[in-house]
């Protein structure tokens, strides 16, 4: 793989999971306030309105795929 084209095909090809997973070795980093304020309020409950609203507007077809997003940056 040697132009930035290849590497973005390479990317968009990527699961979901290995996708996290090579952001999360391009972009390392300790958790700061926010985030382990982000992860309390999930572990509490306090989320869970939000993640019953994003399955319903899953399964209502209201979302866009994110490759349409990634597409449309371009």
């Amino acid at each position: 793989m040697s132009t930035v084209a290849e590497i973005k095909e390479a990317i968009a090809r990527l699961s979901p999971q290995e996708y996290c997973e090579l952001l999360t070795e391009l972009f390392p980093h300790a958790d700061d306030e926010w985030d382990k304020q982000m992860k309390a309020d999930f572990a509490y409950g306090k989320m869970d309105w939000l993640t019953k609203e994003t399955d319903a507007a899953i399964r209502e077809e209201k979302t866009i795929p994110l490759e349409k997003i990634l597409a449309d940056e371009e």
